[in-house]
C-alpha cells in the first residue's frame, strides 16, 4: 500500500474525525502528512498517534498569514507539498428568521473563504514547484441541494462545488487536479452537535434527530471517517489523473447525480 509514496500531503482541521482519518490513510499509502488545525495541541496529539510519517502544523483556514505560514512550514519540512485536502469546516443551522450575521460570516470565514484561499496558497507552491499536485475539496450532500434549518451550511457547500469546478478547469493546465468529496452524514462528535441544534429547533429528544437520519441512509448507517478514506487516496493518486473539477458522492446512496 504505497500509492503516495513519496508525497507531502497538508490536511486541514486534521485533529479530529474526517481530516484524522485521512492523515491516518495517506500515511498508510506511503505520505508525509501535515495534521493542519487551529488546535496545535490535539494536531500534535493525532501525529504521534499516526507516527513519524506526521507531523502538527498550527493552521487558521480565516488567516491569510497562518495559511502562508503553514504552507512554508511544509515545505521547510518536506521539501515539496504535493497534496492539500481542505477539510476544515463550521456547521451551524437556523430558520431563516433566526440566522445571524455572525453565524453567516464564521461559516462563509471557514468554508467558503478558507478553502479559496487555502487553495490558492497551495496551487501557487504547487505551480513554483512545476510538477502537478492535487487538491481535494472537502463539500457535502448538504451543497447538493437545500435545507430548510440548514441555509447558510448548505449554501457554503454549493459554493465549495462550485470553487472546485472553476479551480478545477483553471489549475489543470498547470498539471493540478482539483477535485472535491461529498460525504452524507457522518458519525461522530460532530454529529452530536448537529443533533442537539435540530433538538432545540424541532422539539426532538437527544438522538432523537441522529437516529431518524441513520434510518434514512439507504446503506443503512451512518458514514464513518473510514469509509471515505478510499476516495481520499484515489484522489490523491496518479490513478486520479485525468479527473478534473468533479465532486464525488461518498454518502452511502442518499445523493444520485
Amino acid at each position: 500500500m504505497t500509492r503516495l509514496a513519496g508525497r507531502s500531503a497538508l490536511i486541514t482541521g486534521a485533529a479530529r474525525g474526517i481530516g484524522r482519518g485521512f492523515a491516518e490513510a495517506y500515511a498508510r499509502e506511503g505520505a508525509t502528512v501535515a495534521i493542519g488545525d487551529v488546535d496545535l495541541d490535539a494536531a500534535a496529539e493525532a501525529a504521534a498517534a499516526i507516527g513519524p510519517a506526521a507531523y502538527a502544523v498550527a493552521l487558521d483556514v480565516t488567516d491569510q498569514a497562518s495559511i502562508d505560514a503553514a504552507i512554508a512550514e511544509v515545505v521547510a519540512r518536506a521539501g515539496r507539498l504535493d497534496i492539500l485536502v481542505n477539510n476544515a469546516a463550521l456547521f451551524d443551522l437556523a430558520p431563516i428568521v433566526d440566522i445571524t450575521r455572525e453565524s453567516y460570516e464564521r461559516l462563509y470565514a471557514v468554508n467558503v473563504a478558507g478553502v479559496l484561499f487555502t487553495m490558492q496558497a497551495a496551487a501557487r507552491q504547487m505551480i513554483a514547484q512545476g510538477r502537478g499536485g492535487k487538491i481535494i475539496n472537502m463539500a457535502s450532500q448538504a451543497g447538493r441541494r437545500g435545507e430548510a434549518l440548514v441555509a447558510v451550511y448548505c449554501s457554503t457547500k454549493a459554493a465549495v462545488i462550485s470553487l472546485t469546478q472553476s479551480a478545477g478547469l483553471n489549475l489543470i493546465a498547470h498539471g493540478i487536479n482539483v477535485n472535491a468529496i461529498a460525504p452524507g452524514v457522518v458519525d461522530g462528535a460532530h454529529w452530536d452537535h448537529v443533533d442537539g441544534l435540530f433538538a432545540r429547533y424541532e422539539g426532538k429528544a437527544p438522538g432523537q434527530k441522529k437516529a431518524e437520519v441513520a434510518a434514512g441512509v439507504p446503506f443503512g448507517r451512518f458514514a464513518t471517517p473510514a469509509d471515505l478514506t478510499g476516495m481520499a487516496v484515489f484522489l490523491a493518486s496518479e490513478e486520479a489523473d485525468y479527473i478534473v473539477a468533479q465532486t464525488y458522492n461518498v454518502d452511502g446512496g442518499q445523493w444520485m447525480s
